[in-house]
Parts: C-alpha cells; structure tokens; sequence
C-alpha cells in the first residue's frame, strides 16, 4: 500500500514540477516577446520620424545621412504608409515581386492593421500613417514556446519509454527468476516421491493405485521442466502435434467433471510442426482450463485440429459465459482477468509461448455471450 502511495505522490510531485517548468517557460517566451515587440515599435517611430523629417525638410544642401542611414537600417520590418484617406503612399520592404498587386498591398496592410496601432505623421496640414508588421523574428518568437514544450514532453516521453522497458525488463527478471526457483524448489520433493513410488510397488501395493501416483509424480516432473524453460529460449524440435495436443486435453478430461463432455477431433493423425513438446502441452492446458472454468463445471468442451496450405489450426471451442468482443485482445495482456480468483497469467503466458517462441498466432476466433468462445492457434506446417 505504502508502494502505491509513493508511486501516487511521485506521479503528482513531476506533474506540479513539469506545470511549473512550462509555466516559466511561457511566461518568460511572454515577456521577451512584448520586450523585442517594443523594440520594433520605437524602431518604427524613428523611422516616422525620419519620414517627417525629410518632408518638412526645404533646405536643399541640409545632411540627409541620419535619414538615409535610418532607411538602409530598417530592413526586417515590412511596413506601408498612406494617407489620412487610406490611400497608400508607399511601403518598404515587402516581396518586391507582388507590389505591383494592389490585392498583396492591401491584404497586407489588413494584416498589419490587425497586429499593430499605427503611429502618425503630422507635417505641415498633412496627416499619415505609417502601418507595420511583426519581423520574420517576431513571428518566429511566437512558436518558440511550442517548440519548447513538445521538446520537452518528447523528452518525458522517452525517459518514460526507458523507465517502462526497464521495468519490464526488471519485471521478467523478477519471473524468471521465480519460475527457476519454483522449478528448483519441486525438484527436491519430486525426488524424494520417486523414491516412495519404488518403496511402493516393493510392497506389492495395488498397480492401479500406484500408476495414478506415479503419473501425477510425472506430471509434477513436466511442470517443473515447464517453468525451468521460462526466460530461456527453448528447443524447438519436429513433431506430432496431434499426439501432444491429444495427450495433454486427454489429461485434463480425466481429472474433470463427468458433467463435462469433451470431444477431440483431428483431420490427420499425424501433422507436424517444430515445437516444444512441454511449453506447448502448457498452452493446450492453459487454454482447456479456461475453458472448463468458464462453463462453471457443466457444458462441453471440443479441440478440433485442421490444417491449411500455410498452416496447422488448432481450435479450442467451450459453451461457457463467452466474452465480449472489446476484450477480445485484453484477454492476453498480463495482469487481465474475469475470476474472482485468478492472477491473469494464463493467456498472456500462452500468446507469448505461442508467438515469442513458436512463431505462431493465437487469437479469439469468436465469441458470444452465454453461449460460448472459440480460441484458434496457428501453427507453420512442417
């Protein structure tokens, strides 16, 4: 519990911290902006004033150079001037190859006129205005906290893909490691089983009686080779998957209700695949449990085996509770279940032994509510 506290806290105290970050970052991208906006604008008043200079200006041998010098500076800033009817007069530094479209003239005043105040010329009995818009670098500005911001989330993005793999990796580790250890810890009393079953047939106890042990003995046997393989890439080798799919549901209709009926059918008897006979009786297992859990100890259960020009199908058909077609896919993914008791383990453990180690596909073929599921495996044909 404490765990999740933490974990809770954590995610809160990085979402304050990252508010934070982007809230300083737009707020100073906010002040530099109206700070270099300002800038423009005096630039812009100098210029008027420039402007009015020059047209006051009736000394024909009077220096111009200030002015001049004003002009030839100002070159980033697009501006238009007109007169107090609207009428434009003249404009600088604008794309010199549509100023000779009163259409581009005009749109771009409306721009200007939507971005910035004009700043006036009074001269003599003549009124103008001189109109401007944003520089290239101004404009630029605007989007410079967006950049900032998807850089940042980019960057939590990949930590949190990083942090995510790693603590899969770490999770897988974790079950590996319990599975050896699981598979380790039964070898100890498997032995000693061994040795009583010997004990037992010395004394001449009923065969019945000590086969059936010793055939659940074997059994503990094969499931403890099952979780040794866990982790480790496992040999996979030419056979019969008609007789190990047939061997291990066989098993399971043995020890289930009589109330259940199974049927298994093949088209061949013999089809042949590469596997691994322990990891793949599991997934048959797996999926038969599943099976007899969802009919809640009454129905029936079929396995039918077929075959294409690509590939063996295996096709695993129940008339239990069913599932609903948007959990088709969660239904593999770890930690998924719909029992009361139940870690969500099963399915997700056969789609990886089935597509990680046997190249194959595993997926809810159909499924109707009370009326039952259909789960196919595919398989390559050897």
């Amino acid at each position: 519990m404490n765990f999740f506290k933490n974990t809770i806290l954590t995610k809160r105290i990085v979402i304050f911290v990252l508010f934070i970050i982007v809230s300083l970052i737009l707020w100073n991208t906010y002040v530099f902006f109206q700070k270099f906006k300002q800038e423009e604008r005096a630039k812009m008043e100098i210029l008027a004033s420039a402007i009015k200079e020059l047209a006051t200006n009736t000394d024909l041998n009077a220096s111009v150079n200030l002015e001049t010098k004003i002009f030839e500076n100002i070159t980033n800033i697009p501006s238009i001037q007109v007169n107090k009817d609207g009428t434009i007069n003249s404009w600088r530094n604008l794309d010199s190859t549509k100023t000779h479209n009163p259409t581009y003239l005009q749109s771009q005043l409306a721009i200007m006129r939507n971005q910035n105040e004009p700043i006036e010329i009074n001269y003599l009995d003549v009124t103008e205005y001189v109109y401007y818009k944003d520089s290239d670098l101004l404009d630029k500005l605007t989007y410079y906290p967006i950049a900032l911001i998807l850089i940042l989330f980019l960057f939590l993005a990949v930590i949190y893909m990083l942090f995510s793999s790693n603590k899969i990796a770490e999770q897988n580790r974790l079950w590996t490691g319990m599975a050896k250890e699981t598979a380790h810890q039964i070898g100890t009393p498997l032995s000693s089983l061994l040795g009583w079953i010997a004990i037992l047939k010395a004394e001449n106890i009923s065969e019945k009686y000590v086969d059936e042990i010793e055939n659940d003995v074997n059994r503990l046997n094969i499931i403890a080779n099952r979780f040794s393989k866990i982790g480790s890439a496992p040999e996979l080798k030419k056979q019969n998957i008609v007789s190990i799919t047939k061997k291990s549901f066989e098993y399971l209709e043995s020890r289930s209700s009589k109330q259940i009926s199974f049927q298994f059918t093949s088209e061949k008897e013999e089809l042949f695949s590469n596997l691994n006979i322990e990891l793949f009786g599991w997934v048959i297992e797996n999926l038969t449990k599943n099976s007899i859990d969802a009919m809640k100890g009454k129905g029936s259960v079929s396995l039918d085996i077929s075959e294409n020009n690509k590939a063996i199908k295996i096709t695993i058909t129940d008339s239990g509770k069913g599932i609903q077609k948007s959990q088709f896919k969660q239904i593999f993914k770890p930690g998924f279940t719909t029992k009361k008791r139940g870690w969500g383990l099963g399915l997700s453990l056969s789609k990886r032994i089935v597509e990680e180690y046997h190249n194959g596909k595993i997926f809810v073929k159909k499924s109707e509510i009370n009326k039952g599921t259909s789960i196919q495996i595919l398989l390559q044909r050897v």
